[in-house]
């Protein structure tokens, strides 16, 4: 079956619509680049959008009718969005889901050292990574530190132009004969993944002579230590209640000569996220109740208090029932059974400087449009949802009468990989789920790429679904 290239079915208008939307896009990326950074940007976006919070709606005993917009956090970490319509809930819901972690390192507890003459931050890599692609490229670093009297400090060192940022040494290639024979996966290793955050001792001079330096053991890491104090008020000790994560520094970007691509970290999974954000912003009343959930933990298995297999996606749906006078066990039980959701994960795209690793009849190729993977898993469909072939066949219907331009895809060639989404852990619940979302390039490389059109038709394709869908 020939495919169409997105691009093509676009006018100088709706080509305009694209960069103005992946403006925003880029702009998302910026401003979240940690599971909390991205949090606070979606509720920002939503309150202005005239959502409230689920606990605000408890408190004033709110009574929920159609139209109305309510959300849930989790741990600052989750989310769960909700627009109610005109149907009841106990008919089932239209559901978008994405998740808002990525690929990163991040700092262990006692993480702080010296070691000739450097400083380190100790660091463990979180999902999986390429780790010789982390090395000497310039890093930030983001995240929280948690004082014992319960204060938050957030820290933001790496994205702005007069910030310092940070790095992995590599050897260089002139002593590297050895290190060129080891495989990929072991020619850094993972407890070679220390970040350099400093090289300056401190130095104390003496009251009576000025020209006199006392030396300092560990001057380095003090010295940072003075630094850490200055800026933040946070102690050594700090580090035991800390969440930092270590992500690549600088902006997300328009890439090729056409500006067609953007390159960016963290697109995985973001640009479902934010594509489904959006879906939801932008959708008209509808008959069926919508709602997005945005999770963390997909690339460590979905576990954890604020992955997909947590009771936390339950618990909101049981609280926003009994604020719409419908819940009970059993009519929970009948919305999520009856539900219909897009599992909104990106898919491999086709590079042809890796050709043989693809078949080329069932890939996606950026700028071919939204992506289904009817399944994903490895070898043999391990651990897949396998969407079936009635719900795929009334999505199709939807995306013809919208004039939605998508594509089928697998994740790679049979028996060579393959990879997971949060689609089989909805599918528990026997609602009718598929996985959709965008092609990148590089994926859980530091900086992914994908095209724009795809990212505008993920959007339109996520509208669509959301006013039309319904059980089949």
């Amino acid at each position: 079956m020939e495919k169409k290239n997105t691009w093509e079915t676009y006018d100088e208008a709706m080509a305009a619509k694209v960069d103005s939307f992946c403006d925003g896009y880029r702009n998302f990326l910026d401003k979240g680049k940690t599971e909390r950074e991205c949090i606070d940007e979606i509720v920002n976006t939503i309150e202005d959008a005239g959502y409230i919070s689920m606990e605000q709606a408890i408190k004033n005993g709110k009574q929920l009718v159609e139209g109305d917009k309510v959300y849930q956090v989790w741990m600052n970490k989750s989310i769960a969005m909700y627009r109610i319509g005109k149907e009841h809930l106990a008919t089932g819901m239209n559901i978008l889901g994405a998740h808002i972690d990525s690929p990163r390192l991040d700092v262990k507890q006692n993480p702080l050292y010296e070691d000739g003459g450097f400083a380190y931050l100790d660091t463990h890599y979180y999902g999986g990574v390429k780790k010789y692609q982390w090395v000497t490229i310039p890093l930030a670093l983001h995240g929280v530190m948690v004082k014992k009297d319960g204060s938050t400090v957030i820290v933001n060192i790496g994205e702005e132009e007069d910030d310092p940022v940070f790095f992995i040494s590599d050897l260089l290639i002139h002593l590297s004969q050895e290190q060129l024979q080891l495989k990929a996966g072991e020619v850094i290793p993972g407890e070679a993944l220390d970040i350099i955050v400093g090289n300056k001792p401190i130095t104390i001079k003496k009251e009576d002579d000025e020209e006199k330096k006392e030396p300092v053991k560990e001057a380095v890491k003090k010295g940072v230590l003075d630094i850490l104090k200055e800026m933040y008020e946070v102690e050594e000790e700090d580090f035991l209640s800390a969440e930092l994560e270590v992500v690549p520094a600088g902006k997300a970007r328009e890439a090729g000569f056409d500006r067609s691509i953007i390159l960016a970290y963290g697109q995985d999974d973001r640009v479902c996220a934010y594509t489904s954000m959006r879906a939801m912003l932008d959708v008209e009343t509808t008959d069926r109740t919508l709602c997005c959930i945005l999770v963390d933990k997909e690339e460590i298995g979905s576990v954890g208090a604020t992955g997909m297999q947590s009771r936390f996606f339950e618990n909101s749906l049981a609280e926003l029932m009994n604020l719409t006078g419908e819940y009970s066990e059993l009519n929970m039980r009948r919305c999520l059974s009856k539900s219909c959701m897009l599992s909104s994960d990106v898919s491999s795209a086709f590079d042809p400087s890796f050709a043989n690793c693809f078949d080329k009849k069932n890939v996606a190729n950026l700028g071919g449009g939204m992506v289904f993977n009817k399944f994903t898993g490895s070898r043999g469909k391990g651990g897949s949802n396998d969407a079936n072939a009635e719900y795929l066949g009334h999505l199709r219907d939807i995306f013809a009468k919208e004039s939605i331009n998508f594509q089928t895809a697998e994740l790679g060639r049979v028996d060579l990989g393959g990879g997971g989404t949060i689609a089989y852990i909805l599918a528990l619940y026997g609602m009718n789920v598929i996985d959709s979302g965008v092609a990148v390039m590089n994926m859980h490389a530091p900086w992914e790429a994908t095209s724009k059109a795809d990212v505008y038709e993920t959007y339109r394709g996520y509208m669509a679904f959301v006013k039309n869908a319904k059980e089949i």
